[in-house]
């Protein structure tokens, strides 16, 4: 069941942009095992409490595990229970960005990484205190390189395919064109009241959050209408348990993939995780699940950089 918006600004955990290594880390080899052009992966997804996709992950043979899907990660990692459980290798420290600041952390390699039919070959990952119960980490995009990640909210499954071209549909599907920082990260475009601002899909968030160009160009409206209201807080935590407060914004309209949305509610934080993005200065939204939810279908392609929205 999907919370209430006010339960999402409240139950917050996202991992953001959770793994993004820095130094050695992020310059990492990743061992590919190749497979057929039609290779196809179809999961079902399972759900924590607070409505993330989780995805069975097989680590060196052993599993399932849960994995949190995050497509605002462009790392995948895992959690120091699972480093005991597997006794996994230690590698080098990492320098590792949450939504809230960098630290650094231990680092793990995972001989095998396997999701479905795809597997990586000795991957490195970053130990992060995961609070979310249930959950053995974080899969990332980087596992998803040139292919195509379907996120089905109605059927609650989870698809990878090779990259291919996504064709609109009037009143049902709409393909937007994207772009891409940091290696995987998409983003896309959206629309606030004819301005346009940059909107990154990320999975990982329960609830939505906005940066201070964004909060300041809505506060701005309703002082011109006379209905600004004092700010309200909320209480928000990480999904590597770092607590923060943010501000509640409702974004009067919302133009997301032909979808029309009112009076959004998302929260406002002065986040790390855009400075990281270069996103600092414009405005620009993370779509965490509250959103996401909203459709029946969103499809990432990592191949032709389109991010494609089936409605309900």
């Amino acid at each position: 069941m999907s919370p209430t918006r006010r339960t999402a600004a409240i139950g917050l955990l996202t991992a953001g942009a959770a793994a993004l290594p820095l130094g050695a880390a992020q310059a990492q080899a990743v061992e590919e095992v190749p497979g057929p052009d039609d290779d196809h992966t179809q999961l079902s997804a399972g759900e924590d409490r607070f409505t993330h996709m989780m995805a069975p992950v097989t680590i060196n043979g052993r599993g399932p595990y849960q994995f949190l899907l995050d497509t605002g990660a462009n790392t995948s990692c895992v959690s120091p229970r699972l480093v005991e459980e597997l006794s996994l290798e230690p590698g080098p420290p990492a320098m590792v960005h949450t939504v809230v600041g960098v630290r650094e952390r231990p680092s793990f390699v995972i001989d095998e990484l396997r999701v479905g039919k795809r597997n990586r070959r000795r991957v490195r990952a970053p130990a992060l205190p995961l609070k979310g119960p249930g959950v053995d980490g974080v899969l990332g995009v980087d596992w998803l390189r040139g292919q195509r990640l379907v996120l089905d909210f109605k059927t609650r499954a989870i698809e990878i395919t090779s990259s291919r071209a996504d064709q609109p549909e009037p009143n049902r599907v709409v393909v937007v064109p994207a772009r891409k920082r940091l290696g995987q990260l998409t983003i896309v475009g959206a629309d606030l009241n004819g301005v346009p601002i940059s909107a990154l899909v990320d999975s990982g968030a329960q609830g939505s959050l906005c940066n201070k160009p964004l909060r300041d160009l809505v506060r701005a409206s309703e002082i011109r209408r006379g209905k600004a209201a004092p700010p309200e807080y909320v209480k928000m935590e990480s999904l590597a348990g770092e607590v923060f407060r943010g501000e509640t914004v409702f974004l009067p309209f919302l133009k997301l993939g032909g979808l029309h949305l009112g009076n959004v509610q998302v929260s406002y934080a002065d986040m790390h995780v855009f400075k990281i993005w270069g996103l600092e200065d414009k405005p620009a939204l993370v779509l965490g699940m509250d959103l996401l939810m909203q459709f029946e279908q969103v499809a990432l392609d990592f191949g032709r950089s389109t991010v494609r929205f089936q409605f309900v």
